[in-house]
């Protein structure tokens, strides 16, 4: 491109050379080009392509629905529906970019973006995919006898041409060498087993999203899913297909969630804090049935559960979001993998109070899988070493000088075991304090029994048992007043006869003395005492006897990581935690048997006493005929 006279003054005053060397007139882009520039945001990767045909398949009115792939999907992809089928003019429309039957039109008659009612609308999935590979189509509508097929290769278009019928209607999708067109693009692919597994992922949150449409997924010749359409309509057959795809370990640990506010509904099931797992992979989420990746809802879901859940700990959920298509933009992604929403506050609050509600109908409930493990490992391991440690402690063989029978009461039941189990409890149970009656043993936690290496409380159910982790029940119980005395009256507070004095590191001071004010809120009132010191004057009175200098210490990291910003109302739960941590019932201390049966009792009125801070369980519970199998007596 020649630089005029005229332009010269002009780019001297902007700084730029007139003579820039390789500088080259605009022009237009070729079709090609174009198309694979189009391909690159929509196909991103085997996966894309099987979103993008598996949405054609549903919005085309399919109820049954095959992938098959080969190679990670690079190698082939083969996609089958029985939806509606395409006639021959529509077949060739179908391959041109930016032609589609899914958007609506306007009562101007203007194509109106702001009220789409189907997964694909752009008209882009089919030339995208057809500009980068070797694409094959057959379809067939239900009344036409004759099915048709029509070849892309790499964005070269052939004729539509008569097919063998199909014997019904549907559509095939062949893809082959995908981005053979591109060579570029293969060298950023994963392994074919990454791939395939993102092909899977994929598949499941689409049969997820669609219980009464029935989905096969075969790799490599080999079965991944194969479920059949549900029958039952709404909660039932939602939970039915979620069995069928994340396992009947989250259905029998899942809550129900439903909940409405201004048209908008969520909808769908998240699990019990101690059903977790260690990425939030396992969040299934969906707008207005189409799957999504959204960084409210996931922040949404992060939220509610930040109360019960370790930093790397997340909940299993298959949540469904619905409003008038009004309310939502699905046209933001390429991939149309995000939304937004035009109130963001309303829907993340909806969500979040949807998710808390759940939980707190929960009560103490806690994870059946908590149960099952232990029980997996008793038979993998309890018959031989249950057997040998008894014959090492001595009891049950007298050929080693043990007795034959066990302890008599107040004698112990060996290292570990308390002595907290006296006679008294023996004859009439563990009574509640006080009291001759019979032991609350129908309750749901039952009754104390004995607690064992003064850690862990033994009770007896009405058809099992249940085994205690005092300090983690004792946790949340703690964590659940102050939650209570917070959003009240405020924290009551105890004044030390002798205030504490912690030495800390000048910095480490510095920010437990920022917030002295936030932290007198919540019943812990410090001062400075000196260069890199404060003192502890008054502590929550809930917390009892508590290690005062590793409390500070704890909360002094703790603050190291909160945004100055911040308030500490904002980080509430953490500290909380941290504060009831430290307040709660040690590993290590002996407990009365009333003090144990009030611990039961509490926990039952608690909600969600059945796990920690942390998301661990607070309690296992074992069912009597389990117990019975591991003894071989079933």
């Amino acid at each position: 491109m020649s630089i005029t006279s005229e332009a010269r003054p002009a780019l001297d005053r902007l700084g730029l050379h007139p003579d820039l060397a390789g500088m080259t007139a605009i022009r237009r882009l070729s079709p090609g080009t174009i198309n694979r520039i189009a391909a690159g945001e929509v196909v991103e990767r085997p996966a894309s392509v099987v979103k993008e045909l598996v949405d054609n398949a549903l919005d085309a009115g399919a109820r049954a629905i095959s992938v098959s792939v080969e190679g990670g999907g690079l190698n082939r992809i083969l996609i089958d529906d029985d939806g509606s089928g395409m006639d021959a003019a529509g077949l060739a429309l179908s391959v041109e970019r930016h032609a589609t039957s899914k958007l609506p039109v306007s009562d101007n008659g203007e194509d109106d973006l702001l009220h789409i009612a189907t997964l694909g609308f752009r008209g882009e999935a089919l030339p995208s995919i057809g500009s980068v590979a070797r694409l094959t189509i057959t379809t067939q509508t239900h009344d036409d006898e004759t099915a048709w097929s029509l070849t892309v290769d790499g964005g070269q278009m052939g004729e539509v041409k008569p097919a063998a019928g199909r014997g019904r209607p549907g559509t095939r999708v062949d893809v082959r060498d995908l981005f053979h067109a591109t060579p570029a693009r293969l060298k950023f692919m994963k392994s074919e087993r990454a791939e395939a597994n993102a092909i899977a992922d994929n598949v499941r949150r689409q049969a997820l999203s669609r219980p009464d449409v029935a989905f096969e997924l075969i790799i490599d010749g080999r079965s991944r899913l194969n479920v059949a359409a549900e029958m039952l309509d709404g909660p039932d057959g939602r939970k039915a297909r979620m069995a069928d795809i994340l396992g009947r370990d989250f259905g029998d640990n899942a809550l129900e969630v439903d909940s409405e506010r201004e048209d908008i509904t969520v909808s769908g099931f998240a699990s019990l804090p101690t059903f977790n797992r260690g990425s939030a992979m396992h969040q299934y989420l969906f707008v207005n049935g189409r799957p999504v990746r959204d960084k409210l809802l996931g922040g949404a879901v992060r939220g509610a559960y930040q109360d019960f859940l370790a930093r790397d700990r997340h909940p299993v959920v298959a949540l469904f979001v619905d409003a008038p298509s009004g309310l939502v933009d699905v046209n933001v992604h390429p991939a149309k993998t995000e939304v937004r929403f035009r109130d963001a506050g309303l829907v993340r609050g909806l969500i979040v109070g949807a998710l808390r509600h759940a939980l707190a109908g929960a009560g103490h409930r806690a994870s059946t899988t908590v149960s099952g493990f232990a029980l997996g490992r008793a038979r993998a391991e309890g018959a031989a070493a249950g057997t040998q440690s008894a014959m090492q402690a001595g009891w049950g063989n007298p050929a080693l000088g043990g007795s034959s029978r066990p302890p008599e009461p107040g004698q112990g039941f060996g290292p570990g075991l308390s002595a907290r189990v006296e006679p008294e409890y023996r004859a009439e149970g563990v009574a509640d304090a006080g009291s001759q009656s019979a032991p609350p043993i129908d309750s749901p936690l039952g009754v104390a029994r004995a607690q064992l290496h003064e850690t862990y409380v033994v009770a007896q159910t009405a058809d099992g048992m249940v085994i205690v982790d005092q300090h983690a029940a004792h946790e949340r119980l703690v964590y659940e007043r102050m939650k209570a005395m917070m959003a009240g009256q405020g924290v009551a507070r105890q004044t030390l006869l002798v205030p504490e004095i912690i030495d800390l590191d000048e910095a480490e001071a510095r920010r437990i003395l920022d917030r002295a004010s936030e932290l007198s809120e919540m019943g812990l009132v410090v001062e400075a005492f000196g260069t890199g010191a404060v003192a502890v004057r008054e502590v929550p009175a809930l917390l009892g006897k508590l290690d005062v200098q590793g409390l500070i210490r704890d909360l002094a990291d703790d603050l190291a990581e909160y945004d100055d910003a911040l308030s500490l109302k904002e980080k509430f739960e953490d500290v909380v935690g941290t504060m009831a941590c430290h307040g709660s019932v040690r590993a290590g201390r002996r407990l009365t048997g009333e003090e144990m049966n009030a611990l039961l009792r509490e926990m039952e009125a608690t909600p969600h006493s059945g796990q920690c801070n942390h998301g661990r369980p607070t309690y296992v519970e074992l069912k009597l005929k389990d117990i019975e199998r591991l003894f071989g007596r079933r």
